[in-house]
C-alpha cells in the first residue's frame, strides 16, 4: 500500500530549478515531521530538508539558500523548491514522514542535474 507518493522529478540543467511534491495518504495519522532525503549512486541516504507540522525547518548545510521546503497540512502534502541546482544534487529523492512510532518513506523520484 503506497502511503507517500512523490512527483516532479526530472532532468534539469545546472543552475536551473525544479520542484518536487509528496502527498501523504490520509490513512497516516499523527504526522509530525515531513521532508526529503536523497541518495546518489554509491552514497548513503542523506537529509535534504524537513519541516514539522508547526513549521520548524531543518536543512542540510549543502542546500541552504538554494532549497525551500513547505507544507500544506490540509492537503497532507510537502513540497521542495530547488534552484541553482548543481550536478552534485543528482540523486533519487525520497519523501519522508514521521508518524507515531513509525517512519514512512516514499518510493523515490529521480532528479538529474546535467547539461
Amino acid at each position: 500500500q503506497v502511503q507517500l507518493v512523490e512527483s516532479g522529478g526530472g532532468l534539469v540543467q545546472p543552475g536551473g530549478s525544479l520542484s518536487l511534491s509528496c502527498a501523504a495518504s490520509r490513512s497516516i495519522i499523527s504526522i509530525d515531521a515531513m521532508g526529503w532525503y536523497r541518495q546518489a549512486p554509491g552514497k548513503q541516504r542523506e537529509l535534504v530538508a524537513t519541516m514539522t507540522r508547526g513549521g520548524t525547518t531543518n536543512y542540510a548545510d549543502s542546500v541552504k539558500g538554494r532549497i525551500t521546503i513547505s507544507r500544506d497540512n490540509a492537503k497532507n502534502t510537502v513540497y521542495l523548491q530547488m534552484s541553482s541546482l548543481k550536478p552534485e544534487d543528482t540523486a533519487v529523492y525520497y519523501c519522508y514522514a514521521r508518524g507515531f512510532q513509525h517512519n514512512y518513506w516514499g518510493q523515490g523520484t529521480q532528479v538529474t542535474v546535467s547539461s
